[in-house]
Parts: C-alpha cells; sequence; structure tokens
C-alpha cells in the first residue's frame, strides 16, 4: 500500500466515525479511547477465552458420553 492509499483510508475512517467534525485534539484524545478499548478486549481475549474454551471442551466431553474421572484421581 502506498501513501495516498493510506491518506484514502484514513480519510474513510474520519467519515465513517463522523469524527471529522471534531477539533484535532478531540480527534486524538477519540482514537486514543478506541485504541484502547481495542487494546483491552485483544488482550482480555488472548487471556481468557482459551481458558474458556478447555471449560466448555471438558464440560461438553462429559455431557457427550466422555469417560468420567476415577474417584482415586478426585482423592490424589
Amino acid at each position: 500500500m502506498n501513501l495516498k492509499n493510506l491518506a484514502r483510508l484514513y480519510y474513510q475512517y474520519l467519515l465513517i466515525t463522523a469524527i471529522y467534525v471534531l477539533e484535532p485534539w478531540e480527534q486524538s484524545i477519540y482514537n486514543s479511547v478506541l485504541l484502547s478499548a481495542v487494546a483491552m478486549v485483544i488482550y482480555t481475549s488472548y487471556v481468557f477465552v482459551p481458558i474458556h474454551l478447555c471449560l466448555a471442551l471438558k464440560f461438553f466431553s462429559g455431557v457427550c458420553g466422555g469417560q468420567p474421572e476415577s474417584t482415586m484421581a478426585l482423592i490424589n
């Protein structure tokens, strides 16, 4: 991508989000808040989604007729 395409994409972003009507300092605050929210969502997904997928897999393997754990394994 060349610089002209990036400028066009940024201009589309400004139009779609309607922040072209804001002052430059307001745009930077808006972009900072948006970037922070996206970063938090990505981090939270990275940390918690694998744990929930593992728990869901264990649950559904038990529901769908998986082998139950032995009582000795629970005692140990």
